[in-house]
């Protein structure tokens, strides 16, 4: 049986020292692991350009999907399809999303341009890491959602230093994410395991992201502004409001101890570790 494991970061963040994990890849190939891994993305599952620009255009009025990022924005019959594969050992091409097409709006690479594993004359997979910033999210009832949404307006609105996102998003608008996020455990519940980078203040995820689409532009000529990069973030940082919580407490209900939750600081240093 293999492992799938899911490095839910929060906030997105490209690099965490001494966790980077194409480097955990090579090091679980070598001696005395000898593990065949696989490393993807949730964001290699993101909708072609044309389909988000049609999922946007059908909710125009709906900030929180105008681009990619919010649960929805995904091609999760796709993701289900492609992890299911890995898990039964078949031949399987890996999707791949370039994120500087379209001036930073990205495009899912060609399928052609796609890696392919458990070819033939291929070691077969031992081990599957998937990152996912929303992956460990589970949606909320209604009330509860409601609840959360009211305590950021109330605290908006009396001035006690609030500087989240969700109070400024309408009520509907989050009901249609925290809708989509549903279908999502199709994901989570694959999962074997699941480690999860979770910052001491989560405001660090726009200095983390601008730092992110920075290298981008210099590898790739082209990405969003550091002001496309503020607004790309404002549209998914309600859910890092909404579904914290309960990711903190453990993603996998009947499953206790298959979590670790790591806790870094502002230079991505891992400053504590818990056992979910």
């Amino acid at each position: 049986m293999r492992l799938i494991t899911c490095f839910s970061l929060y906030p997105l963040s490209y690099r965490t020292r001494g966790l980077q994990v194409s480097a955990i890849a090579r090091r679980l190939k070598q001696a005395p692991y000898h593990l065949h891994t696989v490393v993807l993305s949730i964001d290699d599952f993101y909708l072609s350009h044309d389909d988000q620009l049609q999922l946007a255009a059908t909710y125009p009025d709906n900030p929180l999907i105008q681009h990619r990022g919010q649960p929805s924005t995904h091609d999760l019959d796709l993701a289900v399809s492609v992890l299911s594969s890995l898990r039964e050992r078949r031949e399987t091409n890996i999707p791949s999303y370039d994120k500087s097409a379209f001036d930073g709006q990205g495009e899912r690479v060609q399928q052609d341009h796609w890696a392919k594993v458990n070819g033939n004359e291929q070691c077969p997979t031992d081990l599957v890491i998937v990152e996912g910033w929303c992956l460990g999210f589970r949606a909320l009832d209604d009330p509860q959602l409601t609840a959360y949404w009211k305590e950021a307006m109330k605290a908006r609105d009396q001035g006690h230093g609030y500087h989240g996102r969700l109070a400024y998003s309408r009520l509907e608008d989050i009901q249609f994410v925290n809708e989509a996020l549903r279908r999502y455990d199709a994901i989570t519940n694959q999962l074997d395991a699941l480690i999860y980078l979770d910052a001491e203040d989560p405001l660090y995820v726009y200095k983390w992201r601008l730092e992110q689409e920075a290298s981008l532009r210099q590898a790739k000529g082209s990405g969003m502004t550091d002001m496309e990069v503020f607004n790309f973030v404002n549209g998914y940082y309600p859910s890092y409001e909404l579904f914290t919580e309960r990711l903190r407490a453990g993603a996998f209900e009947n499953r206790m101890g298959n979590q670790l939750r790591l806790v870094l600081g502002k230079d991505r240093d891992v400053k504590k570790v818990v056992q979910v």
